[in-house]
Parts: C-alpha cells; structure tokens; sequence
C-alpha cells in the first residue's frame, strides 16, 4: 500500500528479488508522488527486468495510472503491460484470501481509504485526508488502524490561512481510532522534522489503546 520516495529498494530487499517477484498487488490512495512514485520504478523494473512476468493488480484512482503514463512519455500500453489496473472508488475487489474495501476521503486530490480484510485479520490505511466522517467507518474495529498525522501544526512558521484542513494531527487521528473503535492505532505521514513522540503523546489522549509510530523496518505482528 503506497509506493513513495525510497520505499522500492526496501521492498525489493524483503522480497529478495530484483523484479519483485511475490509480490500479489500493489495498492495506491492517491497521485501524490510521496504516495506512488516509485511504482513506477517497480514497474520499470518489472518491465526491463525479466520479460513475461504476470501482471500485478493495481488498486488505485485513475490519476495514479495517468501519472504513472506520464512517466513513460505517455505510453499506455507499457503501464498495461505491468500492470493490471482497477479504480476502486467505492467497490470491494478480491485479493486471493483478501477482500479489499475503499472509501473517497478528503484531500487535495483524489485519495481512498483501504480497508483489507480476511478471515481473521481487518486493517485500514487512511491514504491522506482531512476530517470526514467516514473515516471511522473506515476503521471500525480493525485490528490495525493506519491513520495521517501530518501534524501541520508543529511548524513553528506555518501561516495561519484559510486553507482548507485537508491533513489530520494525532489529536484527530487518536479521535477517530476511538471512535472506530480499533484495537491498535498507528500513526504515519509526519511532516518533517515534527516531533513524533509529541504526536504519539497527542494520539494517546484521546486513544486508549496502544499508539504505534510508524518507522522504517518496523513489523507488527498479528
């Protein structure tokens, strides 16, 4: 879920292949290149790197397959030839054992909350968004809730507009795991350089049950 700036090499290196080989699907929220641009980067190296390769399904908003195009001068057939793509806004698609659910939350694009499912399992992923309320419906009960808390206002120089909020903070994040009443909330999408233990103090006020904070390499088991 979500291929953003750096997260190929690491993939590769847990799959331990070089054209991601076990890989089932790849699912993406929105266009946002810190969200998706290096699918296109797995998708090079998929296409280059060992000719008759299945297709990986693609779960995301048509603007992620456009932009992926984009990348390759337009080249449509080349997006195709990896991968095979569905826009999920509002359906359910089966993933092997996996039912796979998205919901459209507020953002500056196109963006989908995922929600997977098997028999035993429940997770949700936010993508980026602003307050909704269906963003607990998102949520409910999942043994894993991955939610934004962009936290915006940890910026000692941020601007105090009238930009639309369009990104959660921990607080609003710590409120919607509560109310969706997930078992376990993590917290991800820091904006840079923000205190991420404060975040995770702000979360827990509202949020009883454990808060983790997302990290390179870290497993969460279930």
């Amino acid at each position: 879920m979500d291929l953003g700036n750096g997260t190929l090499p690491n993939l590769l290196a847990l799959l331990g292949s070089d054209v991601a080989e076990g890989l089932d699907a790849v699912v993406i929220t929105h266009s946002h290149s810190d969200h998706m641009v290096d699918a296109h980067a797995l998708m090079r190296a998929r296409l280059y790197g060992r000719r008759g390769l299945p297709r990986l399904p693609l779960v995301a908003p048509r603007s992620v397959f456009e932009r992926l195009a984009s990348l390759e001068e337009d080249d449509v057939g080349a997006v195709r030839s990896v991968f095979e793509w569905e826009e999920p806004l509002g359906q359910t698609v089966s993933l092997g054992p996996i039912e796979l659910t998205t919901i459209q939350l507020p953002h500056y694009v196109t963006n989908v909350g995922v929600r997977l499912e098997s028999r035993d399992v429940a997770i949700a992923y936010t993508g980026d968004t602003g307050p909704s309320e269906s963003i607990v419906d998102l949520g409910r009960d999942v043994d894993l809730f991955i939610v934004d808390a962009t936290d915006r206002h940890q910026q000692p120089h941020r601007p105090r507009d009238q930009e639309p909020e369009l990104l959660l903070t921990a607080s609003l994040a710590g409120r919607a795991a509560s109310d969706a009443r997930a078992h376990r909330l993590m917290l991800t999408h820091f904006w840079p350089g923000n205190d991420r233990k404060q975040a995770q103090r702000d979360a827990a006020e509202h949020f009883s049950g454990d808060v983790i904070v997302a990290d390179e390499g870290l497993v969460v088991t279930f």
